[in-house]
């Protein structure tokens, strides 16, 4: 399972592309990016830190002493890492750092080895299933703590870790560099095109977290998961990673000599559906001040420029 777990995430970013968001771009840009485009930034909600739990306590003879060792290793890591990078990782930053985008790759390499072990043996009927106590709690309110038995709402947790580190290092990619001079200097196409890839992994994991994890939940447990787990915070998630893939897609359509007015046309149409699908899913619900309200405005700004765009285009 766990391999058909990682083809299906490699399929959504084919699937993705396949709709038309990457088949348009140049090989080559030129020109200067021009004013009337704005500043790309990607809004990254605050993070759920995961907090530590004693792997060896409930299961007696249940597991093997190697397994449970391990399991305690990798998460041990975890929340270690995300302790020292998550306050990090939300806050603005005026140039990219290589500390903090090595930092949150070497998270994200944690979680990655963390979550096969973990999906093999929920997705089994082991023990792990019930056993256990899982707590993680939101970065921005150190009061919401959310605390469950079930290990679906662990693998829910890793992955939408995941989707976050990828936002942050999208947003990281998208910052400009400081050169020796002191003068930003432009976003090369590379970086553009690494931010698409981080973009399109994070649409991925939330995709996945929809369609393959919230449905493990029985209903009454589904209704305690906290609001940024319910499945309309991460369908707008997941769409705003494409919608935001698609906006530097067509940065870079503008930039290149070489892209038409109909792909730039039909980029600027493709932005504005993601952003509209984003803004119903996120719409109506029960969000308080803090993130909740940030995050809304965000896509709401968003969705009101993709569509300046289409005007623009027209």
């Amino acid at each position: 399972m766990n391999l058909e777990w990682i083809w299906f995430l490699e399929s959504q970013a084919l699937k993705f592309e396949n709709m038309g968001c990457l088949a348009s771009t140049q090989n080559k840009s030129g020109g200067r990016w021009p004013r009337n485009v704005g500043e790309v930034a990607v809004f990254v909600p605050g993070m759920r830190i995961p907090k530590p739990i004693d792997f060896t306590q409930p299961f007696g003879d249940g597991l093997s002493r190697d397994l449970v060792e391990r399991l305690c290793a990798l998460r041990t890591r975890i929340v270690v890492m995300a302790g020292q990078e998550a306050p990090r990782a939300t806050k603005p930053r005026r140039t990219a750092t290589q500390h903090g985008g090595s930092t949150m790759a070497d998270l994200q390499q944690a979680l990655e080895d963390y979550l096969p072990v973990l999906l093999g043996l929920v997705e089994n009927g082991n023990q792990l299933k019930h056993d256990l106590q899982f707590s993680w709690l939101n970065q921005e309110d150190t009061a919401e703590e959310t605390t469950m038995s079930n290990s679906w709402y662990e693998v829910l947790s890793v992955l939408h870790l995941m989707a976050m580190l990828s936002l942050s290092q999208a947003n990281l990619l998208l910052l400009p560099m400081a050169s020796n001079d002191g003068h930003l200097s432009k976003l090369s196409e590379e970086r553009r095109r690494a931010c698409i890839d981080m973009l399109l992994k994070a649409a991925g994991y939330l995709h996945f977290s929809i369609q393959h994890v919230l449905p493990q939940f029985p209903p009454e447990l589904r209704k305690n998961l906290p609001l940024d787990l319910e499945e309309g915070v991460l369908q707008a998630l997941c769409l705003q990673a494409l919608g935001q893939g698609v906006d530097v897609q067509l940065g870079m359509a503008i930039d290149s000599v070489k892209a038409t007015l109909a792909v730039k046309r039909r980029l600027a149409c493709e932005m504005v559906k993601y952003w509209h699908q984003a803004q119903e899913n996120i719409v109506g619900l029960p969000l308080m001040s803090g993130w909740g309200k940030k995050h809304e405005h965000f896509i709401e700004w968003k969705y009101a420029e993709a569509k300046r765009h289409v005007k623009k285009l027209l």
